[in-house]
């Protein structure tokens, strides 16, 4: 072990990393470490050959959801479940949540803490199980509720974090979003005494979806997965958001492994790599090559489960025929590109990347800042540390900038605080402008709605694949 690893204990030492080198540890996809629940599962489907695909589901109606759970669990591929809540029970506000339901109106998803504990064991009785492990997705910067209802209805698993549920979402102080996900972390820990073992990922590698350039979202992801561990989370993923560029993705998800390894080794962790969350093509053909992409990084970066995305993303909320498409469509195309070559195991190559370099100059900068990984991030946003491009949240210095450059990389325009002049270069000379904005929030989209020959040619095992 190169680098000096958080405790577990309520002050955490000073961290500087150590020199690069070969990284191993519980994360390895081929040993779970003992650990059951949604992550062992993970693991171990891994370490079969599989590639575990999920759905980003969630239905207000318990009989729709169940039937959603069901579809997903009897799809051919290898998948876990998801309940992904609506956005009345993100933000607490319960009472609308209720009217809503009384009133018999359909919700942007599923209600849990309305619903209660019985009616959601009712929704899991003969679905969730040890080969079928399911997820809550939610997006709350004040879970305590949402935390409190999962594990009344046996659920283990769920994702978020102090920074990425609290940012891009709405303006509840980082300060109390750090105070409510100490505290969530620490009950949801002690599932381990009644014999469960919890599963939490971070959601810092997709802040803001896109325009965030890969090492911060390497960085964040890293940091929320020590801020787990310190808090008595040892069944950890760590996300990371598709984003413009095949190569810097890759680059990105190398960076994160090798960070994971060298900081978290007695946990044990898996990657999640997330098809792009911004604006997505509009055709069939291109939101089949899209995802294709993201399934295809997830193979060549030994990474073990990928979040799909399906073709009605531009248009509408999907069906659960379409989410089933496109989890055995992504599941077929990690088969074929395993079969065609692509390593099932990630090269140590991350250290001699750009994007390494950036990420491990702001996890040390961060960590360095305080003994208290909780206080640590709230003084790497109030000095500009972490700062996430076009973050309009009043914790959020806002002085970061970022552009496409011609090869398709996300790159700093403007660096603002960020502890990076040692490492990041130049810069884009020019203020991005409204119009420049909108063009590289589209820039996916364009890109893969286009006839283009040659870039379905760069596919590969495309072709071979066929349209549902």
């Amino acid at each position: 072990m190169s680098g000096v690893v958080p405790a577990a204990g309520r002050d955490t030492a000073r961290v500087v990393l150590g020199a690069p080198g070969a990284h191993s540890g519980s994360g390895d996809p081929g040993d779970a470490g003992g650990f059951g629940g949604f992550g062992g599962f993970v693991l171990r489907a891994h370490a079969a050959g599989a590639l575990v695909v999920q759905p980003r589901m969630g239905f207000s109606d318990p009989a729709e959801m169940r039937a959603g759970l069901l579809a997903t669990r009897q799809a051919a591929a290898t998948t876990v479940g998801t309940l992904t809540l609506d956005s009345y029970t993100r933000v607490g506000d319960r009472q609308a949540a209720r009217t809503a339901l009384r009133a018999g109106l359909r919700l942007n998803g599923y209600p849990i803490v309305e619903h209660g504990p019985e009616t959601t064991r009712l929704v899991l009785d003969g679905v969730q199980g040890e080969d079928f492990p399911i997820q809550v997705r939610h997006g709350s910067a004040t879970p305590l509720a949402i935390f409190a209802s999962l594990m009344e209805s046996g659920i283990d698993a769920t994702e978020g974090g102090p920074v990425s549920y609290c940012l891009p979402y709405g303006r509840v102080p980082l300060a109390e979003s750090v105070r409510n996900w100490t505290r969530c972390c620490e009950v949801f820990a002690r599932l381990r005494e009644a014999g469960r073992e919890p599963h939490l990922e971070t959601f810092g590698g997709c802040m803001m979806g896109q325009l965030c350039p890969p090492s911060q979202l390497v960085a964040i992801s890293v940091l929320e997965a020590l801020f787990f561990y310190r808090y008595g989370l040892r069944s950890i993923s760590v996300s990371y958001a598709q984003q413009t560029n095949a190569g810097q993705d890759r680059e990105a998800i190398l960076a994160l492994r090798a960070l994971c390894a060298e900081l978290l080794p007695e946990a044990a962790w898996h990657v999640v790599v997330y098809a792009y969350m911004g604006v997505y093509p509009t055709t069939p053909e291109g939101a089949h090559e899209l995802l294709a992409r993201a399934a295809e990084l997830a193979v060549a970066t030994g990474s073990e489960r990928l979040i799909v995305k399906t073709v009605a993303e531009a248009h509408r909320i999907p069906t659960v025929a379409e989410n089933v498409a496109a989890l055995e469509f992504a599941s077929a195309v990690a088969a074929k590109a395993r079969a065609s070559g692509l390593p099932a195991r990630a090269p140590a190559t991350a250290e001699d990347t750009q994007t390494y370099r950036e990420a491990r100059a702001l996890v040390e900068a961060v960590l360095n800042l305080d003994p208290d990984i909780g206080r640590a991030l709230l003084r790497a946003f109030s000095h500009g540390y972490l700062d996430i491009p076009y973050c309009v949240h009043p914790d959020n210095r806002g002085r970061t900038r970022s552009y496409i450059d011609e090869e398709g990389r996300l790159r700093w325009a403007e660096i603002g605080s960020l502890p990076l002049s040692h490492v990041v270069r130049g810069g884009r000379t020019g203020r991005m402008t409204s119009a420049g904005l909108l063009e590289a929030l589209s820039y996916v989209q364009r890109k893969f709605d286009s006839e283009s020959p040659e870039l379905r040619g760069e596919l590969g095992v495309l072709p071979n694949i066929r349209f549902s």
